[in-house]
């Protein structure tokens, strides 16, 4: 008699294996499910908003890239944004009058409303490719997050990103704050992997990205040193000389002013550009660092614009008090609204996590001190207008955030789990009104409009939800409206007339105010408000309606 002593050897790896494989699908299988749900609700959101204040003139600017190949409109913003929303806006063939002549604000109303184009087409293709930017910078953030904790920790991280209520909004308009730190994130991701494998083609990406950031938009430009600190580091990591390393760090950055050049040329290969009229005077160390960056004369003069800005004063509305100029607090007030209340315990938890666990201290100064130095700039703004001023905190600290699944503590996965599940119901009960989006310690988004203004609540979004109100709901009534936005109400079938130029005693009908008009209202409107009891009735929780007798 014989014993098969092979067959158990053989039968245990095959039912070891069938759980492997079945676990191997888990993760890409949650990976499109949240890209999955954040997709839909970024569809849904860019097709039932209108323009937002920005938006028209970033479309007006892109169509005249296309037809014009012209650098004249929107100068303060470098064009890769632009030529981005370009790359949708072309299926649309969109028209723009050659004899136009006008400002950029003036362009993009003519381009949306007087040269024969659908709107609602425009801003749909307009908003598709950062729709898919967005979805893309996902990919990062879990990769980022996967590379430094683990599958489940990416997992915790694209979880934060996919349900952040400012991603959502602001990754679904034809903008370009989102754009610009997604490819941020992605320069530093890429110079984290240079640490380990392929550290010169990590490196040459890195300086693409990098270069996508600063043609996308200004403010990531004092980022520039921090990225090429993490070059020189990652090199150095791999035994590679100090000479070498610091080759490399300058190489970054060639290649990222490299690809600004580029963005510029593929507009109009011969740089023709006219300074703007009245450009604003800079002096001192400002106008000298202008003066040397080795980048196109137009990206210089949208840099003294955006400096101009800076010298500017501007209002504010903070917790239901108007006040004119800058508050230091501001951003980290806005960002505790705006913030889940899950999502800020997270954030805190992985800083700590990555700053405690000997592991990922080395991943510190690329999670922490990039965010750190732009948000410590950004408090010392001019410009008070929302949360989006720190839209770099939701992709970096989801990264930071995945830290915690490395904690060696009983309940840590489970605190975690519960925490991000917190997030997605916060989010989910916001749906489809993201922009004014308010965590439930403030009162959620029904109560946005009394602690906060402008892009926090009410940017223009919701004049085609507005037209639909009234013609459901107040057919024939005489509606005057004062509408904070750059929508044309006529264009959505708003027949209105403007109080603000009428004897307050023969305003009679719907009163309809945009939020943030109702929040730094004086003289007349003030006036009118205060004789106009309580709303009746508001749209998307970002304009109210009263009615006067």
């Amino acid at each position: 008699m014989t014993v098969d002593l092979e067959e158990p050897a053989v039968d245990v790896p095959e039912a070891t294996e069938r759980p492997r494989r079945r676990r191997r699908w888990v993760a890409p299988l949650l990976v499109l499910l949240l890209l999955g749900q954040m997709a839909a609700v970024m569809v849904v959101t860019a097709v039932q908003q209108t323009p937002t204040i920005d938006e028209p003139v970033y479309v007006g600017t892109a169509v005249s890239y296309l037809e014009q190949h012209s650098l004249r409109y929107n100068p303060e913003h470098p064009p890769l944004g632009k030529l981005i929303m370009a790359a949708g806006l072309v299926f649309a063939h969109p028209k723009l009058d050659p004899a136009f002549r006008g400002n950029q604000s003036l362009l993009g109303r003519h381009v949306l409303y007087e040269a024969g184009n659908d709107p609602y087409e425009l801003m749909f293709l307009a908003r598709l490719p950062m729709i898919v930017l967005t979805l893309l910078f996902g990919l990062v953030v879990f990769a980022f997050a996967r590379d430094l904790t683990g599958t489940a920790g990416g997992v915790l991280a694209l979880s934060l990103y996919a349900f952040s209520p400012d991603l959502i909004t602001h990754g679904s308009l034809a903008t370009l704050d989102v754009p610009a730190i997604g490819f941020l994130v992605t320069a530093v991701w890429l110079t984290w992997r240079a640490r380990s494998s392929r550290a010169y083609l990590h490196l040459g990406l890195a300086g693409v990205a990098l270069g996508a950031a600063i043609a996308t938009r200004m403010s990531v430009i004092p980022a520039v040193p921090v990225v090429m600190l993490l070059a020189f580091l990652s090199l150095r990591k791999q035994r590679r000389s100090w000479l070498s390393a610091v080759a490399a760090a300058v190489g970054v950055a060639v290649l990222a002013v490299a690809v600004v050049w580029v963005c510029y040329l593929v507009i109009d290969p011969r740089l023709r550009f006219l300074t703007p009229t009245g450009m604003p005077e800079i002096h001192g160390l400002r106008a000298l660092f202008v003066d040397l960056l080795p980048l196109p004369e137009p990206y210089r003069d949208g840099m003294r614009i955006q400096f101009g800005f800076e010298d500017s004063t501007f209002q504010g509305f903070l917790f239901g008090r108007l006040y004119e100029g800058s508050l230091w607090y501001y951003l980290p007030a806005a960002l505790l609204v705006k913030t889940p209340l899950g999502m800020i315990a997270l954030w805190l938890a992985g800083s700590v996590a990555v700053l405690a666990v000997p592991r990922l201290r080395p991943a510190a100064v690329y999670l922490l001190v990039t965010p750190a130095l732009l948000l410590g700039l950004a408090m010392t703004g001019a410009r008070d207008f929302g949360s989006r001023y720190a839209i770099f905190l939701p992709i970096f600290l989801a990264v930071a955030a995945a830290a915690v699944v490395t904690v060696r503590w009983r309940w840590a996965h489970l605190a975690a789990g519960l925490l991000a599940l917190s997030v997605a119901v916060s989010s989910v009960r916001t749906f489809p009104y993201y922009l004014p989006y308010a965590n439930e310690a403030f009162g959620g988004p029904s109560r946005t409009h009394l602690l906060l203004h402008d892009s926090n609540v009410d940017w223009g979004q919701d004049l085609g939800r507005l037209a639909d109100r009234l013609r459901e709901r107040y057919p024939g009534e005489q509606v005057w409206l004062v509408y904070k936005g750059a929508g044309v109400p006529s264009a959505y079938g708003i027949d209105a007339r403007n109080p603000l130029k009428t004897p307050p005693a023969d305003v009679h009908g719907l009163l309809v105010v945009s939020d943030s008009s109702v929040a730094k209202a004086t003289g007349r409107l003030k006036a009118l408000l205060a004789t106009s009891g309580a709303p009746v009735d508001e749209v998307g929780h970002s304009i109210s309606i009263y009615r006067r007798p």
